[in-house]
């Protein structure tokens, strides 16, 4: 094993945060279950009677024992013995339809509840800020999906079933006991309460156990999820030491192998204590039954039926320190899960929200885009308690939170005019991205408004939005999936003809033609099957196949080598023709071409104006074009050679 800081994390730091392991099960988790059972009350109800009348067999079969042994055998009544005989058969074969029965509507039970869950969460998880995932480590996410859900399943199914069959079988059988004797009942009663001094001892210990274990698989997974896709392979060939890795990695495996083991011990520990009082009594009942039948108080069938009520009454409690670690373990996925469902979503639509109009047709067949009015705005990126969880983020990085309180915007105001092109410069970190990214309202801002078409866009749909704007991003990504799939992504009943129109008009389709399986190529894990230039124009074609009334581009030709701006430009000259266009900008065409320019720094805007006007006042914008855009020469009528981004 390997101290200090490795490449997965300091391993002695991994727990700093005790808080989560220490956590207990909210208040009101059991209750908000019951919801997600009635929803399946037809299954549960069958599987409540299938284990009644399991508990009913088991607490009549020695009944039937006694008296063949008492009336039957004793007595040489072949017909009695017979008789019973085969009606005990008869009930077996009804308690072996009875447990396929409570296992068929379990299983309906569980896995309906799963699907609800697993639903629910993907829904809750979806509508979560951008900010959200980039806190979030994946792989403890999915874990939630899938592990927490799957484990949250068993309070309902088997940990329901067998409770129920406990408590009727202990009713029946006492029932059954006090029947046959009173005096070797009571002996059993007394014992009872001490069957569960183990699970008081041991419950609160299970449950940190539950809670840490779980947070450790999640961790794992976050881990292997990083590593096992193409970047995090990459990352790993080129600067990794894979020895080292896998060292760190065994390490923390080992610690979660030492943890599960710890929880088999103390699971072991209810099974011994309970093995052992059962013995115990089992000695006891046999000591004063038996004197009871020397001093023929009793029969010997009644002592044999009471020796075999005993274990039935028993193997059912001993089951509760299965069904106790069952319940601690099912309660706190359940509270993980509630625990994601209960973070409220940055952005909500209003129940009044209202629909974009669409572009009004022009004379000439088109549309008129609507325009983009930033007023006052001023926005900070949400702090991550208001976004996140700290048992979704990294167990070794977790330190308390430092509030950045920093404006990002202050104070912008700004109007993009409808159908026009308008351009965003600037140094690094000016706050031009978090400008594109108020627009389609991945966040809101926090003084101010954005309006489009003259409406705050915190009052219209999210439908809406998205179906008006188009977004290209620096880094295009691709699901892996094939071609085809990632286009219709943006518009799921377009044809082939359309596929192929945006195809040529991205300047992509040369590229996909000349494919064995075309569109139906497969671009692998982010696409990187694909050329970063490919990439790009496959998601500028995926952009254009959904017609958007509003343009936003994100740095989206940063990846594009000479030949692909060049091909990309001249698309773009036709996309944004009519359109509303807020583009980042990082290429002199863009700018020169641009019928606005807005100059960012420090989060404000410092100038405006056209290529020609901003360069005359020899203020910032001058200065950016000296140092950053003046070495672009051109390489074509309107085309110009790629640089750095200055952003």
């Amino acid at each position: 094993m390997m101290g200090g800081p490795t490449p997965l994390g300091p391993r002695r730091t991994r727990f700093r945060d005790e808080s989560i392991t220490r956590q207990k099960i909210r208040p009101g988790t059991v209750r908000r279950i019951i919801p997600y059972a009635l929803r399946h009350r037809g299954a549960l109800a069958a599987m409540l009677l299938a284990t009644t009348v399991d508990a009913v067999i088991a607490a009549t079969s020695p009944l039937l024992l006694k008296v063949i042994i008492d009336n039957g055998i004793m007595q040489g009544r072949l017909s009695v013995v017979v008789g019973l005989t085969l009606t005990m058969v008869g009930l077996a074969l009804l308690n072996a339809a009875a447990i396929y029965c409570q296992a068929l509507f379990s299983g309906r039970l569980g896995h309906g509840l799963v699907y609800t869950l697993r639903t629910q969460v993907f829904r809750h998880v979806q509508r979560q800020p951008v900010a959200f995932f980039t806190r979030t480590q994946t792989g403890s996410l999915v874990s939630r999906l899938n592990t927490d859900i799957v484990g949250a399943q068993q309070v309902v199914t088997s940990v329901l079933a067998q409770s129920l069959s406990v408590v009727l079988t202990t009713v029946l059988v006492l029932t059954a006991m006090f029947y046959l004797s009173w005096q070797v009942t009571l002996v059993a009663l007394l014992m009872i309460p001490v069957f569960f001094l183990p699970a008081k001892f041991l419950g609160k210990r299970m449950q940190r156990l539950a809670r840490a274990g779980m947070e450790q698989d999640a961790e794992l997974a976050s881990v292997m999820n990083e590593r096992f896709n193409v970047a995090g392979a990459m990352l790993s060939k080129l600067y990794g030491r894979p020895d080292r890795e896998a060292r760190t990695f065994d390490g923390r495996a080992a610690q979660l192998r030492d943890l599960r083991v710890t929880q088999e011990v103390y699971g072991r520990m209810f099974s011994i204590a309970t093995t052992l009082l059962t013995a115990c009594t089992t000695a006891l009942v046999y000591g004063l039954g038996g004197g009871l039948v020397i001093n023929g108080v009793l029969q010997i069938g009644t002592l044999v039926a009471l020796t075999t009520l005993l274990f039935r009454l028993y193997g059912p409690i001993n089951q509760i320190t299965g069904i106790q670690q069952h319940v601690i373990s099912s309660l706190v996925s359940f509270d993980r899960v509630f625990e994601v469902m209960d973070l409220k979503p940055l952005l909500e639509e209003r129940p009044d929200a209202r629909p974009l109009p669409e572009p009004v047709p022009a004379d000439d067949g088109g549309g008129t885009a609507p325009e983009i009015e930033f007023s006052g705005v001023s926005f900070r990126y949400p702090a991550a308690s208001e976004v996140s969880l700290s048992s979704l983020e990294s167990l070794a990085l977790r330190t308390p939170e430092k509030i950045d309180d920093s404006w990002v915007l202050d104070d912008v105001t700004f109007c993009a005019p409808a159908g026009k092109l308008t351009a965003l410069v600037g140094p690094s970190g000016a706050g031009k991205s978090t400008i594109t990214h108020l627009v389609p309202r991945l966040y809101d801002p926090l003084v101010g408004s954005v309006r489009i078409g003259g409406q705050d866009i915190r009052e219209l749909t999210f439908a809406s939005l998205r179906d008006e704007i188009g977004v290209v991003t620096q880094d295009a990504h691709l699901f892996h999936d094939t071609i085809r799939t990632n286009l219709l992504y943006a518009a799921p009943d377009a044809t082939d003809k359309e596929l192929e129109e945006a195809t040529r008009a991205a300047h992509v389709w040369d590229v996909i033609d000349a494919l064995p399986d075309g569109f139906d190529t497969v671009v692998g894990d982010r696409g990187y099957r694909l050329s970063g230039g490919e990439k790009q124009r496959i998601a500028l074609a995926r952009m254009l196949l959904k017609s958007p009334s509003i343009v936003v581009l994100d740095e989206a030709t940063a990846h594009l080598d000479s030949e692909s701006e060049a091909a990309i430009q001249r698309a773009l000259a036709n996309a944004l023709r009519g359109r509303t266009s807020l583009v980042i900008a990082h290429r002199l065409s863009t700018i020169r071409d641009a019928d606005q320019i807005l100059v960012i720094d420090g989060g404000r805007v410092r100038e405006h104006g056209t290529h020609d006007s901003l360069l005359a006042t020899d203020g910032l914008y001058a200065h950016l074009y000296r140092t950053q855009f003046s070495r672009q020469s051109p390489i074509g009528a309107d085309l110009r050679t790629p640089v750095p981004d200055p952003s």
